[in-house]
Formats: structure tokens, sequence, C-alpha cells
């Protein structure tokens, strides 16, 4: 049959009879076929596709019973056009043993594929699809490289496999193998057979390409072709499965298998994996080097990588890469897991179903566009506001692709809500395993309600082992709902590996107050001091100095309950205050608010009356520009990071001097960063200033009354236990701030105690703090768990080791050198 190179597309042609020339069960059952279908011939003619179904159905032995396996593949061609067409044809191939050779003529590069599979599978080694060349005239693929699947060295089963076939597209329009490489560095095996991909060629114009097929019970088909006709050029890969129990098919991927989009793929693959008993995650994305558009994608199992305490390194993926056509084809495979399947999840129902869901992209994403076009493209109303621009999400998606190229551990979510996206989450790498050291405490800044805000943007943030704000992830919120910040917090709990904060600093609105017990239950929950300030300016405008003077004095100088309330009451009886519907709201709160209440609860020492500064400064503000975003962020966060470097280099590098002869300072100088041991070495020079008296014993349990000297009314109580060195003190600076305040360090010295017990010394805020966390962790933590924070630690210390090793020639081969001496003892230790 000869081919047709139109513009235009041609009437439909008659139905041309088929020729089935592959009809194959499992790969280890072949009896089934030869039985089943072609018993004893070499082929089958049908009148058509549906002819053949049709014959199929009224056969009186089916042959999808339990028995016969889980799926048939059917290789369909028209009548004569394999032999008519193809200079060599692959089923004489297949039987007659032709080798490879210079010169050997194919009607296409798919032809030359199967051959050379074919070849592969009698000898005993796989194949794979290697590199393309394009014609520098017009760009169509002028040849193709065909390798042994151990070509290369990416995969630590590859060894480098030298043996190959070029194929050279002619101007006769026919591909001839014009290089080749038979020899192989490996030894070879019987291999399964397995079926090369077939191509899908574009059908005409104006003529769709799908069958029309009556079901069986537990039967579906997964390529149809339209109206019954059979197409009329090219071949027809179709395949059959077993179908689950509720009749959807329980689809099994396989090399070669076509979808019209990545979308498409993705979907399919969800499907695939609920059957089967694994969830997916989307994987890494390539990008063409020429234009930027992407040419392949990964779907992994959500196991995959250690990045997360719940991964286990799982190598079960499905990678689709784009053809000519503009189709997507499944050219690499594996289905083998790790770790226990549970059949039947059912999450590709809930993702499909539920109007309001998450999208989180760790490794890798669809386009922009496939997350603004959800639903098959059609838009739904949000049920809520979003304040976010439309043309936020493209930028910013775009943005977290690229970055996920460059940083394994990035993570972004973004909620949708009705078909339509609204907040969006993400975090690199680093602040994740930031979280993991310093996430006991975060900063919820939405601070960028202060103005008539452009872009909703919030942050999270913690404090490092230097007193240094540390960025642990970034949000544009949609709305102010409590839907929004319950979305927000779970998203974050989910990318810090349910790292739960002690405490939390947030505003006082409402919804957030609601979100936090929800997510966060028994985490505490202080409002932020811009929002009090502002809510004081606004109620309280009218109050004179006087006023202002009893009102701070009360908040910050109240050291009991019953001296809190006292002087409240006298406050507001006072001035006329009672029914002051903000002052009754905030007495009701004041567990959240008043210092008194708060400096039980660890904060890192982040100041209560004063806000703490946005970790972007003036790089970022409710204001900035779409166009300037990115750009303005990266260098805010750029700067952050520098700062803790030279933080990092200074506390390895530089000592603080000794300003007493105590041995405690000696040891806090051993351990602390220089900031921290600033702030103790003052506590420590500051307890001279005060006298100590026993003024209770019992047993071990000893009472200090610690007073300033010359200062009556400045004074607080120490209890010691002698039996376990446990200490506390009514000021209460260590469960505020983790570290030892003057007080108790008058009580230390003056019981001779040159040592301060352990427990007296938070890992946190010591040199070691972002290294040896993992040393620490308890023994109920699973080994992926323990994992997953070594994988972090390792990865940040190279980074930067790898910024150190790099600033000149003479430090990167010294650590190169260092890296070499550390592989050996590495190796010595297996």
């Amino acid at each position: 049959m000869e081919k047709r190179q139109h513009r235009r597309p041609p009437p439909p042609p008659p139905p041309l009879p088929f020729e089935i020339h592959t009809l194959d069960l499992e790969p280890d059952r072949p009896e089934h076929t030869q039985h089943m279908y072609k018993k004893g011939k070499k082929d089958m003619v049908f009148d058509s596709i549906p002819s053949f179904f049709n014959n199929i159905k009224s056969s009186n032995s089916d042959p999808y019973s339990e028995e016969y396996g889980n799926a048939v593949i059917v290789r369909a061609y028209p009548l004569g056009m394999v032999r008519a067409n193809s200079n060599f044809n692959v089923e004489v191939g297949r039987e007659s043993g032709v080798e490879p050779h210079k010169g050997l003529e194919f009607d296409s590069a798919d032809d030359a594929r199967e051959f050379y599979n074919v070849y592969a599978t009698r000898v005993g080694f796989r194949t794979r699809t290697g590199q393309l060349y394009r014609s520098r005239s017009d760009g169509s693929v002028s040849s193709r490289r065909f390798v042994c699947s151990k070509e290369g060295f990416q995969l630590s089963s590859r060894t480098g496999c030298p043996a190959f076939i070029r194929v050279q597209r002619r101007d006769s329009g026919k591909w001839v193998i014009d290089q080749m490489h038979k020899d192989h560095n490996h030894e070879l095996g019987d291999v399964e057979e397995s079926h090369p991909p077939v191509l899908q060629q574009k059908a005409p114009m104006g003529r769709k390409s799908s069958v029309e097929v009556s079901s069986r019970k537990k039967l579906k088909l997964l390529a149809e072709v339209d109206d019954g006709q059979p197409c009329s050029s090219g071949s027809i890969s179709v395949k059959w499965v077993r179908a689950g129990a509720d009749g959807q098919p329980l689809a099994e991927p396989y090399a070669g298998l076509v979808f019209t989009s990545a979308d498409e793929a993705y979907n399919f693959y969800v499907r695939y994996a609920d059957e089967a008993g694994f969830k997916t995650r989307i994987g890494q994305l390539f990008r063409s080097k020429n234009d930027g558009s992407i040419t392949s994608r990964r779907f992994v199992c959500s196991k995959e990588g250690f990045q997360h305490p719940s991964r286990v390194g799982c190598g079960a993926f499905m990678r689709i890469k784009r053809q000519e056509s503009g189709t997507w084809m499944v050219d690499r495979l594996q289905k083998g897991h790790n770790h226990d399947l549970e059949p039947h999840t059912g999450t590709h129902k809930k993702s499909s179903t539920a109007s309001k869901k998450f999208i989180d992209e760790v490794n890798g994403g669809l386009d922009s566009l496939d997350l603004l076009e959800i639903n098959n493209g059609v838009h739904f109303n949000s049920s809520q506001g979003n304040n976010i621009g439309s043309e936020w999400y493209r930028l910013l998606l775009d943005y977290f692709q690229s970055r996920q190229a460059e940083d394994t551990g990035f993570f972004y979510s973004v909620e949708v809500d009705n078909g339509v996206c609204m907040s969006m989450f993400w975090a690199d790498g680093r602040s994740r395993f930031a979280c993991s050291q310093f996430g006991d405490v975060i900063v919820v800044d939405t601070s960028y309600r202060k103005t008539n805000y452009l872009v909703p943007f919030a942050t999270f943030v913690g404090v490092n082992h230097h007193k240094q704000p540390v960025l642990l992830g970034c949000a544009l919120i949609a709305n102010e709902s409590k839907e929004s910040f319950i979305w927000l917090f779970r998203t974050w709990l989910r990318a810090m590996s349910g790292c739960r904060p002690k405490s939390i600093i947030a505003d006082q609105d409402m919804a957030i107050q609601q979100a936090i017990a929800h997510v966060f239950p028994g985490t505490h929950h202080r409002f932020s001091m811009w929002q009090i300030r502002e809510k004081e300016r606004e109620n309280l405008k009218s109050m004179s100095t006087e006023f202002n003077y009893e009102y701070e004095k009360c908040i910050y100088e109240s050291q009991t309950n019953a001296e809190f309330n006292t002087m409240w009451n006298a406050l507001v009886n006072k001035y006329g205050l009672k029914e002051n519907a903000w002052l009754k709201e905030m007495y009701e709160k004041r567990e959240s608010w008043v210092p008194l209440y708060l400096r039980g609860t660890f904060f890192a020492g982040i100041p209560m009356n004063e806000s703490m500064e946005s970790f972007f400064g003036t790089f970022l503000n409710a204001e900035t520009p779409l166009g300037d975003f990115i750009a303005r962020y990266e260098q805010g966060l750029e700067q952050r990071r520098e700062e803790e470097r030279k933080e990092d280099f200074n506390s390895s590098n530089l000592q603080a001097y000794l300003q007493t002869k105590e041995p405690i300072e000696e040891q806090c100088r051993r351990l602390y960063t220089l900031r921290v041991f600033q702030i103790f070495q003052k506590e420590l020079l500051q307890c001279y200033n005060y006298l100590g008296i026993k003024s209770y014993e019992e047993g071990t349990i000893s009472r200090y009354s610690v007073r300033r000297c010359g200062n009556e009314i400045e004074k607080h109580m120490v209890t010691f236990s002698a039996s376990n060195f446990d200490v506390s003190c009514s000021c209460q600076m260590f469960e505020f701030e983790g570290v030892l305040c003057r007080h108790v360090l008058r009580v230390f010295i003056m019981l001779d105690i040159r040592e301060i017990p352990s427990c007296y010394l938070l890992h946190r805020w010591t040199r070691n703090a972002e290294h040896g966390i993992v040393c620490d962790v308890d023994s109920g933590v699973s080994f992926q768990e323990l994992k997953a924070l070594m994988v972090w630690s390792l990865r940040e210390t190279a980074c930067k080791y790898i910024e150190s090793g790099t600033t000149s020639l003479e430090k990167y081969r010294l650590a190169c050198d260092i890296m070499r001496e550390g592989a050996k003892k590495i190796y010595r230790h297996r």
C-alpha cells in the first residue's frame, strides 16, 4: 500500500481487512495464545477491528477467565501493509534470526526499533532509545540511535555498554543502518520478549481514532477506534486488561503506551496506582535546551526518595516523553516496589470528586496551565473570595518548577477550591531542614495586612542558633477565612514532616485562632505585637498620658496573677472602662499576650514588647509589583543566608574573651554560638550584683531568695534540688529563652557548681545545632524518619562545604583531598 503525502486529508478509504500479527498473553504463558487464538494458524484475518472483538465475544472459550492471566496485547495491521511497505519484515526477522548490519533498510524508525528489540531478545539483552538528531534545515528527525539498556552510567545498573545501532533517513524516506557496534561489555542472558512500543501516528483530520466495543464483565478496552472504521495506515496497539471490582479498567502501564497529554498520562498512572495499592507523586521534569519546553516527565511512587520520613527510596516510576506528533509516550518504566502495597486505596476517586483538594508538587509538576484549567477546563466560582491575581499563579508555578530542577527538597502546594486555584505555599530544602532544627517556635508573619496590600504574602519564620530569623516557608493567602488558614497550617505541617511547634506567634484574628487550635492543639498561640499596638491606638487613642503609664505598668510589670488582676481592675474602674468591649476581649485572652502568662512557654527569647522584624525587610512588601517579586524574594533570602554563613564562620573561628574565672563560663564558651554566649556572659556578670539567701530547706530541696544589691523590690525565688540538680527561678528566663538567668547562676556560684547540667544547655543554641540534631532523636523515631533527618543534615553540610571549596583553586584541591580521605574512612566502616 503506497504511502500518501497530502496537506489535506483524502476522503476516508473503504474499510480494509485486518490481520492479527501479535496476540500475546502474559510473556511467561505463550501456550495460551497458541491454544486460544492461533489454533495452529500463523495469522487470523478479520473484516475490521470490531469483527475481531465480536469473534472473541462469541467464542465458546473465554480467554479472559481467571486461569488465563491478566492481559492480552493485540497488534493489528491493515492487511498486506507490513509485507508491502516494509523492506524488512519484522515478523520474518523474529523467526529467521537476521543480524543487524550496515545498509539494512527499514520503512520507518519504528520498524528499526522493533527489529533491534527482536534481535536483542534473541541475543540476550534489553534496549533503550538513545539520541536523535535533527536536520539543520527543517528541524525534522534525520537519524536515531537505539542502544543497549546498560549504555551510560546514569543508573547503578548500567555499565557503559557501547552496543548500538544508528539508523539514518535517506532521501527516499527509508531508514538505513549507517553505524553500529555489536559487542557488549557485560554478560548476555535470556530476557523476556518485550513488545516494542508503536509510535502513534496522527489520525487524518476530520476523523477520530476510536472503536466502539461492547464491554464484557470485568473487561475494558484502553485504546479504541471510532465508528468501527479501521485506520487507513499504520498500526493499532490495543491492550485488554482485567477490570477491578467496580468495573473500571485495572490498567497496566507498559513501554510504548501513548497519551494525548501529560495530564492524561498522570491521571492514568494515578488510577493504576490506586488499583495496585500505592500512592503517586509528580517527579522530575526535563526541558528542551533549545526552547525551554517540557520534553519529558516522571511520575513516581510517593515513597520515592528520602526527603520525607515516610519515604523509603522506592524505585517505581513511569516516565513519559513528548513525541514529534505532540503526544506523550511511556519510554521508561519500573513497576517493582521495595515496600508493601495496599490494594485499592481509592485515592483517585477522592482527588477527582472532591471540591476542595490539594495539589502538592514535591519533585516536579504539571504545566502551570494544568493547574489553572482543572476539571477539563471548566471553571467554577470559588466558594470564597480570592485576593491573588491570576497572573501570579503562572509566574510562581514556573518558578517552582525551575527551583525543583535545582533543589530536590523543594516543596510547594496549591489549594484548589471548586476547580479554582486559591492559596499557595512553598518551602525550599534548606527551609525544610531548618525546621527540623529550629521549628520549635514559629512566627506567622501576615503583616501585609497593615496596608492596602497588592500581594497577600505571608512568611513562616523561626529563630536559628545565632538568634537570627530563619525562613521556614512562604505563602500567598487567597482570603482570610478559617478554611484558608487551616489549609495553610496543614500544608506547612506536611512539608515539615509533621514537626509541630511548641509555640506560635500569629495575629489575633478569630480565623487564625481557630485554625491554630484545630491544626496545632496544645501549641501556645501568642498574639502579634504589631496588631496589639494597632488595636491600642484605635481603641485607646482618647486616653490620657497618665492612663497609658498605668496601663503599661499593669501589662509589663505584673509578677503574679493576683497582682495583674488587682492592677487591671483598678485601672478599668478608675477610668470608667468596664464596658469597653475591646478591653473585655483582651482580658479574656490575656494568656495570649500578657508577658506574665507567656514567660513559662519557650519563645526562643523573642521580645514580648516589640514586633519581630520582617524577614525580607525592604526587599519585599505588600506593594511589590509582579515583575520584581521573584528577583527581590531571592535577593532578600540570599542576604539572610549570607548573614547566617558569616555567623557560622565567626562561631567556628573566633573566640569570645572570658571575663571571669568561673569554669561554667569556659564550658559555655566552648558550646554556645557567639551570640548566645554573649547573652549567657551578660547574665553571668550581672549575677555578681545579686545577693542570695537560703530561705527554705527540706531534704534535698532548697529555696533561695535572690535580690539585687541595694534594691529590696527586685528579687526572685530560686528552687534547687541537690539530688538531681533540678533548678527553677520565678523569673522563668530559662523557660522563655532557653538560657539560665543571673539568679540561678548566683545560686550555682554559691554552691560551687562548676559545670552546668546538660539539660540546661539547649542543643538548639550550640555551634553544632545544625549537625547534631540527628544524634539527639529519641529511640522511638522510625528508621525512615531518622534517615530523612540524616539526608537533610548531610545535604545542608555539603552545600556549605561546596560554597567554601569553590572560592579558589587551592581550596578546591584541599576539599577534594578531604573528601577522598573521608570516603576511605566511610568505606572502612562498612
